[in-house]
């Protein structure tokens, strides 16, 4: 159950009103290190080998999302995406080539889907040593999620364009997958096309806690969670960063490969006040559903 093309997402960009500030959080707090600096940049890497996983860029004043990067699982992967993504009704913004403004460099391309979502794919990006499960520390990104007013285009857009294979289907989200991760992108239904959230993968469920008690003391509570997931199985915390923007930690994602079944609507029901498997925290409030529309794509010419 994998995609012939993408290998993983390996980091997200975003535009953030103030530089320090944001390196301060992410740094001192959500406990990313800095990979590299660059002119009005700043790029944050975890403990796994990904280069890095959020490149951070002084932007006006308020959040956006200028990508989402993926990793091609060959040159000759980069190739194929190229030739679907138009087919698919998307935009190539940029023919494959060497990244050279990316401090990971490696060859890659830019497109746009139809509703303006902006993903880059790259193959042969540096990588850095795997440091190995450190506690209460990120090692990678393990999702993104991206709200969606015509999920079912969008959906079809990730399986035409990015060779990406539904897992679940709930009533609220699509889950899609492209490895061995239950799911990489998911689309959430919405009247909106703005970043839902992204997920952070922690070595272990202490370490999940840990970094709700912490985020709390840093004056973030948890916004949601402590919980685990139906589709993928995963426990959750989430929270709002210092911006709006939405970010979640996350351990024990399930394991999937082709024997895996996907289910739909009808088989991913709660009892009634009930919005994870177990149920100790209330639902989604209206603070964090709120930040969930807010940080929009950054418009490209």
């Amino acid at each position: 159950m994998s995609s012939p093309w993408i290998e993983a997402v390996r980091s997200v960009a975003l535009n953030v009103p103030d530089l320090a500030k944001a390196e301060a959080f992410y740094t001192e707090v959500w406990r990313l290190s800095v990979a590299h600096r660059g002119e009005q940049a700043i790029y944050l890497r975890g403990t796994g080998s990904d280069h890095h996983l959020l490149a951070l860029h002084a932007g006006g004043p308020v959040p956006q999302i200028r990508q989402v990067t993926l990793r091609a699982r060959s040159l000759e992967a980069l190739s194929a995406v190229a030739e679907a993504a138009p087919r698919a009704g998307g935009d190539l913004l940029s023919p494959i080539g060497p990244l050279h403004h990316d401090p990971a460099g490696g060859t890659g391309l830019t497109l746009r889907d139809p509703h303006g979502r902006v993903l880059q794919v790259v193959h042969g990006d540096a990588r850095g040593q795997d440091a190995g499960p450190q506690r209460d520390q990120p090692a990678r990104l393990t999702h993104v999620v991206l709200n969606s007013h015509a999920v079912d285009d969008t959906q079809r857009f990730l399986t035409e364009a990015l060779g990406f294979t539904l897992a679940d289907r709930t009533v609220a989200i699509a889950f899609m997958n492209c490895n061995h991760d239950h799911h990489t992108l998911a689309v959430g239904v919405a009247d909106n096309d703005a970043l839902n959230h992204i997920a952070f993968l922690m070595p272990d469920a202490d370490s999940v806690m840990r970094g709700g008690g912490r985020m709390k003391d840093a004056g973030h509570p948890i916004e949601w969670g402590p919980g685990r997931h139906g589709p993928g199985n995963n426990l959750f915390n989430y929270f709002i960063d210092p911006f709006g923007i939405v970010i979640e930690y996350t351990a024990e994602v399930e394991q999937v490969d082709e024997s895996y079944v996907p289910r739909g609507p009808a088989q991913w029901k709660w009892p009634p006040g009930r919005v994870d498997q177990w149920g100790i925290s209330p639902p989604p409030g209206p603070t964090l559903k709120e930040a969930q529309r807010r940080v929009l794509f950054a418009p490209t010419a």
